[in-house]
């Protein structure tokens, strides 16, 4: 398939695609650049730059105030709660923002933590990003409640369901949840893990980073508590777009300021916002609900979203399935995580014998492939791996990711395995 192909009849080309990346541009030691770090962060549209510059050019205020540049900032600000409504299938008043998603888990952590104590429970896994680990772990110092972690499967990268299970019992008050793993795109059944919780009572939220650039989420449907996702990494700025259920965004007690706004979402939101960065998070939902073909244009932007997520998996499952297969013919690259056939994320984790993932990230570099490498914060899957401190090398694909592309990566890991 080349890069002109069409994902499927309703998305718009790699190709086509392509054209709104000026990084795509980029050239390193004379080889084009290859972005293969999306699991890390993506590059930018520049539609999503755009939305940017113009609030900082012509509408740079702070909010609610009787001026038009302060009115402009709050119709932004409202505009983009609206966005991402339609992105988590939530409502506007329950789309809070945030520096980043290890900030909001903390910022949570802390308000839930004030009511609870000695003889609570909390449950993680150790499929999770160390954000949604270390706000938990602070609290069994702080408040002497218990956490409790549930195994993965080192061989398939899967979590243990029935470890799952017997952790959740009627102590538990919060599940947290990661929908999937940034180290292995592992892909975890977070409506299973909510109605766990609720089972009981609990809390559910679901730590939606490394799911929610690749899959449409739909807090409705999965009835979760909360959930949080970064917009950098479905190709926007640094931003942390948070849902929390409006009765909970209500009545919990979030640590604020008294004379900030006590309503939802406001009153979950600490300090003055970064609201360019609000803007060209919400330039990123209409860049994806952009990528449908023409005649698919004029649907609501949910359906739209729907239509171009679907298109973008489809291809991005083919890139994968042929990633996983090449690489595994490699004799010294071993692969970690759960196989193409199974439900994942288009990342893709691996080791080369005898060479340390530093190493053939820089040999990748020196050909203008772009790779991350170490633990990505999730430092307990690579010490269940037995891989602490390198950690692995891990590649990801994007929508602007190309067959040529995943073609030289293939070509050069296969050099680096044979000359290591």
């Amino acid at each position: 398939m080349s890069a002109a192909t069409q994902h499927t009849s309703a998305t718009i080309s790699t190709e086509e695609i392509r054209k709104h990346f000026p990084a795509l541009d980029r050239v390193h030691n004379g080889y084009p650049v290859a972005y293969f770090d999306a699991a890390g962060g993506t590059q930018t549209p520049r539609v999503v730059v755009d939305a940017i510059a113009d609030y900082l050019l012509n509408h740079n205020a702070n909010t609610h105030w009787e001026y038009p540049s302060s009115h402009e900032t709050d119709a932004i600000i409202e505009s983009a709660r609206h966005a991402f409504a339609d992105f988590l299938n939530a409502s506007a008043n329950e789309i809070v923002f945030g520096p980043n998603t290890t900030t909001m888990i903390y910022h949570l952590s802390r308000a839930l933590g004030r009511t609870l104590g000695p003889g609570d429970e909390i449950v993680i896994t150790e499929l999770e990003h160390h954000a949604n680990v270390a706000p938990w772990q602070a609290l069994v110092t702080e408040r002497g409640l218990t956490l409790k972690v549930c195994q993965m499967d080192p061989e398939s990268g899967q979590l243990d369901w029935n470890d799952f299970e017997r952790l959740v019992t009627t102590k538990t008050k919060v599940v947290a949840f990661g929908a999937g793993c940034n180290a292995l795109g592992t892909v975890n059944d977070y409506r299973r893990a909510v109605e766990t919780a609720h089972s009981v009572g609990a809390l559910a939220l679901v730590d939606a980073v490394h799911y929610a650039p690749y899959f449409l989420a739909d807090v409705k449907e999965t009835n979760c508590d909360f959930l949080t996702c970064s917009a950098y990494k479905f190709y926007g700025p640094h931003v942390s777009v948070f849902y929390g259920k409006k009765c909970l965004l209500e009545s919990v007690d979030f640590p604020r300021l008294e004379p900030a706004p006590n309503t939802a979402p406001e009153r979950a939101e600490m300090g003055t916002q970064n609201h360019e960065g609000i803007a060209g998070a919400a330039a990123t939902v209409d860049f994806y609900a952009s990528l449908v073909a023409q005649a698919d244009s004029l649907r609501p932007r949910r359906e739209r979203l729907e239509s171009a997520f679907a298109g973008l998996r489809a291809h991005s499952s083919a890139q994968v399935k042929r990633l996983w297969e090449e690489l595994a013919n490699i004799k010294g690259v071993r692969l970690y995580g759960p196989p193409p056939e199974v439900a994942r994320t288009p990342t893709v984790s691996f080791v080369v014998k005898r060479v340390a993932s530093t190493e053939v990230a820089r040999r990748l570099a020196e050909r203008g492939l772009f790779a991350s490498h170490g633990d990505f914060y999730a430092q307990t899957v690579i010490e269940r791996l037995g891989l602490a401190p390198e950690g692995l090398v891990r590649v990801g694909c994007a929508c602007y990711t190309s067959d040529d592309e995943i073609e030289r990566l293939i070509e050069a890991v296969g050099e680096i395995a044979r000359k290591p």
